[in-house]
């Protein structure tokens, strides 16, 4: 549901035409409406937690996902964006809600194993992104855009029914991080380079993820049912990649996988930002999905060992901030291309795993100056 939700974006915006238009300005102002209705959903449910618990909270943001679906299906081609800008908030409401409770719900997990934990609901996520591009690349030539999100409507409506029958076990209620507690990590180097890493590494994947297809239309003139199709390999790609890391992680040093992942994903979006034909563009996928896939999950390990509070989807001082920062990065991508054109989609993030491969290396030499030693005990 979750991977469903958030990856919707990058692969409606071909049906929807925007690949016609170039009217990136819009096209950003979608992915801001998008966090912003996770931002504003996230503070809700922490408080609808405590009182209406983990299967009410499913339930609302299924429910909401479904009337934003809808709603999204009964506006007109020729309305005016400011239509579509409100249901994408809807859908962004509806994934913070769920991501809120899901989170939640696997936190005994993640506190007893947190990079596996986390590899594998990446797994899961990958597969629900997967899903929403092999949905629209399968039925762009047979069924119209309405019907398209008709059928993505009843995914939510499914997945609410389960909820209204499930019984769920309530976990006990975490404490967060105050406002005060985030500002002091300000004073912690470490705090400050990890949150920096988790900033490029987020903004690379959903800046590659929002906006591949309108890229590998306009730059390799190809199809848009082929774009969706390559956005589907990346998907694919990084889904394989995190569930091979679950075997990987127990038998690799998590430091050199570390090292090798960042490279990879330099040469993917390397080749992805000069490639001319679908061949380069597809290997290119490839190198970046792999490498992508472990970055995240060996990175909130190492957080994890420094910083006991740090927990994924909840308030989390300076992660937190580092979090909603690279998920704004597709709505900067919308201002760059519409003053510098398509190509300067693939450069930043680029740009973004070569910060990432810097960023690792000054951790490192960081925690050996201040003899720490590694930050996080599986790099070693």
């Amino acid at each position: 549901m979750s991977g469903i939700l958030l990856a919707f974006l990058g692969a409606i915006l071909p049906a929807w035409q925007y690949h016609l238009k170039s009217e990136f300005l819009v096209v950003g102002s979608y992915f801001l409406s998008l966090n912003a209705g996770i931002l504003v959903s996230v503070g809700f449910s922490f408080r609808l937690l405590p009182r209406r618990g983990i299967r009410f909270v499913l339930l609302l943001g299924s429910i909401l996902a479904f009337v934003a679906f809808l709603f999204l299906a009964l506006i007109p081609g020729v309305a005016h964006p400011a239509w579509r800008i409100a249901g994408v908030f809807c859908l962004g409401e509806a994934a913070g809600l769920l991501n809120t409770a899901l989170f939640h719900l696997i936190s005994g997990l993640y506190e007893h194993e947190p990079a596996a934990t986390i590899n594998m609901a990446g797994t899961f996520f990958g597969l629900g992104c997967l899903v929403a591009a092999v949905l629209v690349a399968g039925t762009y030539y047979v069924y119209t855009v309405p019907s398209i999100l008709v059928l993505l409507s009843l995914i939510p409506g499914f997945f609410g029914g389960l909820c209204a029958r499930w019984k769920v076990e309530e976990p006990p209620a975490r404490l967060q991080p105050s406002m005060r507690q985030a500002l002091e990590d300000f004073k912690s180097p470490a705090a400050v380079l990890l949150s920096l890493v988790l900033f490029f590494q987020f903004a690379n994947e959903w800046s590659i993820a929002g906006w591949l297809p309108l890229f590998l239309i306009q730059r390799l003139g190809i199809s848009p049912e082929l774009s969706l199709k390559m956005l589907a390999l990346y998907w694919l790609s990084l889904l394989v990649g995190r569930a091979g890391m679950q075997w990987v992680m127990s038998r690799v040093s998590h430091g050199r996988l570390l090292v090798g992942s960042t490279l990879a994903a330099i040469a993917g979006c390397g080749m992805l930002a000069a490639t001319n034909n679908r061949f380069g563009a597809g290997m290119g996928l490839l190198l970046a999905g792999f490498g992508f896939a472990a970055i995240y999950p060996l990175v909130v390990e190492m957080i994890g060992d420094r910083f006991p509070y740090y927990h994924p989807g909840f308030f989390n001082g300076i992660f937190s901030f580092a979090l909603t920062g690279g998920l704004l990065a597709p709505w900067t991508l919308g201002i760059y291309a519409h003053y510098l054109g398509i190509g300067v989609v693939m450069l930043l993030p680029l740009a973004g795993a070569c910060a990432v491969f810097v960023l690792l290396v000054s951790i490192k030499l960081y925690a050996k100056l201040t003899g720490v030693g590694e930050v996080s005990a599986g790099a070693r």
